[in-house]
């Protein structure tokens, strides 16, 4: 998919962010939609089905929060990415914005060169989701063969326990999505055996060891993410 074939809605009720973030998008060659308020936010999703939605939390008439749970229930829109924009980074907004259905969280103040850093990133998202799930595919220097559970980290092959493989499969499915515990738990472990959360630890644990701490992130009180 082509730059200019990506739609991005931002949602903001200061102008400054409004003129500025969607200036540097626009300089990127995305096409960006803008609203002041929650409300009109919604509208705009629902009308223009964007491929991502830039949210802030503290807005007027409709929060953030309460803007991306009506988006997640809308049909046509429950997989768009969401990501928040807000200077508020407290544990527990996060947690709300995640609970609400976001993929991801940024901080402002950012600077613009780097908020398209992140952009970017999550749009690689897409790439992932528009493709069929293949037996064997690549995340950065890690080759992932579904068909013989055998990971091949910069060259060196390695054997994983099928837990730690099918974990480390579905975090890197998705790079820079945050993962809920409460997910991990049913994909990877399903109905088999009751687990609790420190069974996931320990086998991020393991994974960090075997493949590289860098490339495993935990969002507190929330879960944890695949990073290049």
């Amino acid at each position: 998919m082509k730059k200019k074939d990506i739609k991005i809605l931002l949602v903001d009720d200061e102008p400054d962010i409004l003129e500025i973030v969607g200036y540097n998008l626009s300089a990127e060659g995305y096409e960006v939609i803008t609203a002041k308020n929650g409300m009109e936010g919604v509208a705009k999703a629902k009308k223009k089905k964007p491929h991502l939605i830039i949210l802030d939390v503290m807005m007027p008439e409709m929060d953030g929060i309460e803007a991306c749970e009506i988006i997640r229930r809308t049909e046509g829109l429950e997989d768009t990415l969401i990501t928040f924009l807000t200077a508020r980074g407290e544990d527990y907004s996060q947690m709300a914005g995640f609970d609400a259905g976001a993929d991801d969280y940024i901080t402002k103040p950012i600077k613009p060169k780097v908020l398209v850093s992140k952009v970017k990133a999550l749009l690689r998202r897409l790439k992932n989701e528009e493709q069929e799930v293949e037996d064997i595919f690549k995340v950065g220097e890690i080759v992932i063969n579904r068909e013989e559970y055998k990971i091949i980290n910069k060259g060196e092959e390695i054997v994983l326990p099928r837990k730690e493989f099918e974990l480390l499969a579905l975090l890197t499915s998705k790079p820079n999505k945050v993962f809920k515990r409460e997910v991990i738990l049913d994909k990877v472990w399903g109905n088999e055996v009751v687990v609790g959360g420190r069974t996931i630890d320990v086998h991020i644990r393991k994974l960090r060891e075997k493949i590289g701490d860098d490339h495993f992130k935990t969002v507190k009180g929330v879960g944890y993410k695949f990073v290049l």
